[in-house]
């Protein structure tokens, strides 16, 4: 079968869970079908992408969507009723083009990743399936509660406009699916129990437990441009540190990723060192002792847990993020709501080596049993067969 994959961003290198997302579903589905990719790209194009790509896809097709243009969108979408997170994506020529491809290509399925490219197949009598992965309505309604009073207007538009985007396009295609059954919940549809809950994988090929020297007692990763983890990098440093150092005053964290917002890089201290983009994320895993990720904000399965439980090491996380993982807490993970829980939690992984390595064990197993991204995929595919027929 011919699918046509439509996505927001090219997917490689994945440094973000969109892309990381999208690239084992693309590296999976090419296995029996044939693919035709086709990404909006309001960057710069990495040296490698497109021969990483190549291995899995029979064609690629890269719209670039210049800066002017989306200033030029945002202003229109304004006035338009439609989300900002749409608005971002859409134009007119870029339209065009993807409209042309799939008349070339005439796909047998059209599968599109976020509500950011749903706007571009409205009305194509294709077979659709579409990946919401997160909600992004109720992203916004938790950035809310912490945004400046000025954003705060803003944002409760781009909320409402959401939930009716959310809402209105699950009649647009055929087959939904998303990343965790608590998101499945968010969306506003009455029928929403009709998305399929297709949670990501886990390369446990690459991340797998290294040994190597700790350098770091906590170490925190992700894309650090990203508001939730701007919000997360914050809340670790500025709340649950004054509740840690009096007890432990040598500790000493890394916060690790790419695209470091200036509220993140001025975090760095004596005990806080921020690294921007890293090679191999690998060894910022193993070279701490526990990682936390604090998640306040946001929505979705957090690939970083995933990540460093396959690498065995022991995590700590919010209720927000525990959610998503089926896992248990005080067995596979900890689960911390205040400063103090967090700062009790890590100070008992630090005290207790026995108790840290059954927490790491128990997480590396988690993942092995549950998050597989040729299991997972596998839903994907069986969705777009039972369309087919």
């Amino acid at each position: 079968m011919r699918l046509f994959f439509l996505l927001p961003r090219v997917p490689y290198p994945t440094e973000k869970g969109d892309k990381l997302r999208a690239f084992h579903q693309i590296k999976q589905l090419s296995k029996h079908h044939e693919i035709i990719l086709c990404a909006l790209n309001d960057g710069v194009l990495h040296e490698d992408a497109i021969p990483v790509l190549k291995k899995y896809v029979k064609a690629i097709h890269i719209i670039p969507i210049p800066k002017f243009s989306i200033a030029v969108n945002l202003i229109r979408t304004l006035f338009s009723g439609k989300p900002l997170q749409v608005g971002y994506f859409y134009n007119a020529s870029s339209a065009a083009r993807i409209h042309s491809l799939i008349a070339e290509y005439k796909p047998d399925h059209i599968f599109c990743q976020l509500i950011r490219v749903a706007e571009y197949v409205k009305g194509i009598n294709i077979p659709k399936t579409l990946d919401y992965q997160d909600v992004f309505s109720k992203g916004v309604a938790r950035r809310l509660s912490t945004s400046p009073f000025y954003l705060k207007p803003f944002l409760k538009i781009e909320y409402n406009r959401l939930l009716q985007y959310e809402h209105d396009a699950f009649d647009d295609f055929d087959n939904k699916i998303i990343i965790s059954a608590p998101d499945r919940d968010l969306i506003p549809h009455p029928d929403r129990e009709k998305i399929v809950v297709v949670a990501n994988g886990v390369d446990t090929d690459f991340f797998k437990p290294i040994e190597t020297e700790k350098n770091y007692d906590l170490v925190f990763t992700g894309n650090m441009g990203y508001p939730p983890n701007i919000n997360s990098a914050e809340f670790l440093v500025n709340e649950i540190l004054p509740e840690i150092l009096p007890h432990k005053p040598d500790l000493r964290l890394l916060i690790a990723g790419a695209n470091p917002h200036l509220r993140v890089m001025v975090l760095k201290s004596a005990q806080v060192d921020v690294s921007g983009w890293v090679p191999d994320m690998r060894e910022c895993y193993a070279g701490a002792r526990i990682f936390i990720a604090p998640m306040q904000i946001g929505t979705g399965l957090q690939n970083k847990l995933l990540e460093a439980m396959a690498m065995q090491v022991p995590c700590i996380t919010s209720p927000l993020a525990f959610q998503a993982l089926n896992a248990r807490d005080g067995e596979d993970i900890l689960v911390a709501q205040t400063p103090k829980e967090y700062a009790a939690h890590i100070l008992t992984l630090l005290n207790n080596p026995a108790l840290a390595k059954k927490i790491a064990l128990n997480g590396y197993n988690l993942v092995h049993q549950n998050f597989n991204w040729e299991i997972e995929t596998d839903k994907i595919d069986k969705l777009i067969g039972e369309k087919l027929k």
